[in-house]
């Protein structure tokens, strides 16, 4: 007997869920009008919130964020969400959504990315049960139907593979909602050198996480003009608000120019000022407005929890030995970044080489010059009770979380003519940065090999800021990294580096995070 003819399988008709003790049938009263108009209706909007969900969680994020123009073919991929269409295949953005649902009488919508549902006639995203299940099971198993035959153990089991964090980092992508701060800001009058000083700031990863986390509430911040108000609407509007555009720091330059500071008020004109003393200043008040209100006292071992005490500020130690008696005597003082001057080494290496021209130096040369070589100098010795010859030494007892060096390329010439100059000379600097050898611990011999240790004193660098041009009418840019990746910024205008490009530049301002925080 011949096999019966197959005949096509019927439509599955789709079910609402269940009423539910405490939990609302529908997500609203328009979700029900179509759920209860007839089962094809119910049949096509569950088929393609479903089909939507494959599209948002399946494939490329940037597919459910690309849109098409409700008037004409222009097409956009955008930052923030998009909404695909429940009724159509159609992606919009948000200024379209009531275009195309004037014109289609379309009205439900699912975020691009959350899969939530959205109803435009309560303007609002709606909680529906049936939607709801069919998106947390969609995430949760990557299907619609697995989640009901397993059980909870088996999802809450450990993966030794799937837990590992390469296997996720290699198979997860940043959001492409995500804001990440790369935004120029506008010179307001020969402003640049504040520019790169605060681009420093705002990818600086313990000032921004502090910021975006409240950490200074500006909400009860009484403070007229307060910097770090100012400080907290920068971050928030850089790394909160998706925009590319250009950013006007109008009210960082008001407080800046309003602040009581009389030893910063020659920095409150319209002429070109040093990137280093602004960033000192800013420093400064950021301390007082976060910390114990204080000013930090020159050669004092000043020390605060506040956060730029957190992030910047470290400790020296200066050994003098009596050549006498061979006391010694120790003082600590804290600092808030490492001054290294050029000039003297210049010369000496200029001499050694017989080269007219300003020989290249390394960042570690000029480290040892200041942390690891000791200098001649008479001082007052208790043991003997006179002024003796002494030997002085200088190494860092505690490093800070982040490391901001200035490399002294402004020197006053002093005699009959009185002058400023700039050193041009080349100082090479390395990506990552072994502090060890400058420390405390190297001096005294207690650096066993130790990987915490060797941790705790690897730095990589985070951002250069560099003056080009003659010292009187020259102009600042900057690079930061931002993850693996170099930018320049020169005011407003924002441009791809790359490594050769951060290495090669004539660094003025050098800012190092310590690898354990990077």
């Amino acid at each position: 007997m011949a096999a019966r003819p197959g005949t096509p399988a019927s439509p599955k008709n789709f079910k609402i869920q269940p009423p539910q003790p405490g939990q609302p049938l529908y997500g609203c009263e328009h979700v029900q009008r179509l759920f209860n108009q007839d089962q094809a209706t119910t049949n096509t909007s569950i088929q393609h919130y479903k089909a939507i969900l494959r599209n948002i969680l399946d494939y490329s994020p940037i597919n459910a964020q690309t849109a098409k123009a409700a008037e004409g073919p222009t097409i956009t991929t955008s930052l923030t969400s998009t909404y695909l269409c429940l009724q159509c295949p159609s992606t919009l953005t948000e200024d379209d959504c009531v275009k195309h649902g004037n014109k289609k009488s379309h009205r439900f919508y699912v975020d691009s990315r959350s899969g939530a549902l959205y109803c435009q006639m309560c303007d609002d995203i709606v909680w529906d049960p049936t939607f709801e299940d069919l998106r947390l099971t969609k995430i949760g198993t990557g299907s619609f139907t697995a989640s009901r035959k397993r059980k909870q153990d088996d999802l809450l089991a450990v993966d030794p593979v799937k837990d590992n964090p390469q296997y996720i980092s290699t198979n997860t992508t940043v959001a492409s909602c995500k804001a990440s701060g790369l935004r120029g800001i506008y010179n307001a009058g020969a402003t640049c050198y504040q520019n790169v000083v605060l681009q420093s700031f705002l990818h600086n990863p313990v000032l921004r996480n502090f910021y975006l986390s409240d950490g200074h509430q500006s909400s009860n911040c009484e403070v007229p003009y307060c910097l770090s108000c100012a400080m907290d609407d920068m971050f928030q509007d850089f790394y909160a608000v998706e925009n590319t555009n250009g950013y006007t720091a109008a009210n960082i330059l008001s407080g800046f120019w309003i602040s009581e500071k009389k030893a910063f008020e020659n920095l409150v004109t319209t002429k070109e000022q040093d990137a280093h003393e602004f960033f000192q200043f800013l420093a400064e008040e950021l301390h007082e407005r976060n910390g114990d209100g204080k000013k930090p006292e020159t050669g004092s071992e000043h020390s605060c929890n506040c956060i730029i005490h957190q992030t910047f500020y470290g400790k020296l130690q200066s050994t003098t030995t009596c050549q006498h008696c061979a006391g010694v005597t120790n003082q600590v003082q804290s600092f808030l970044d490492l001054s290294l001057p050029l000039e003297n080494l210049t010369q000496k290496k200029g001499k050694k080489s017989g080269n007219a021209k300003a020989p290249a130096m390394t960042l570690q040369e000029c480290l040892d010059e200041e942390y690891i070589k000791s200098d001649k100098c008479e001082y007052r010795c208790h043991s003997c009770n006179s002024m003796q010859q002494a030997r002085r030494q200088t190494a860092i007892k505690c490093l800070p979380n982040v490391l901001s060096i200035q490399l002294k390329r402004f020197e006053f010439k002093q005699g009959r003519n009185e002058r400023a100059a700039k050193i041009e000379t080349p100082v090479h600097f390395p990506l990552q940065l072994n502090m060890l050898p400058y420390t405390e611990r190297a001096r005294t011999g207690d650096t066993k090999e130790n990987f915490e240790l060797a941790r705790s004193c690897t730095y990589d660098l985070l951002s250069v800021v560099v003056h080009v041009g003659e010292i009187d009418t020259g102009h600042y840019v900057s690079y930061c990294r931002v993850g693996d990746q170099w930018f320049a910024f020169n005011d407003h205008k924002v441009e791809l580096a790359s490594k050769s490009d951060v290495l090669g530049a004539k660094a003025y301002l050098l800012f190092y995070i310590v690898r354990s925080l990077a």
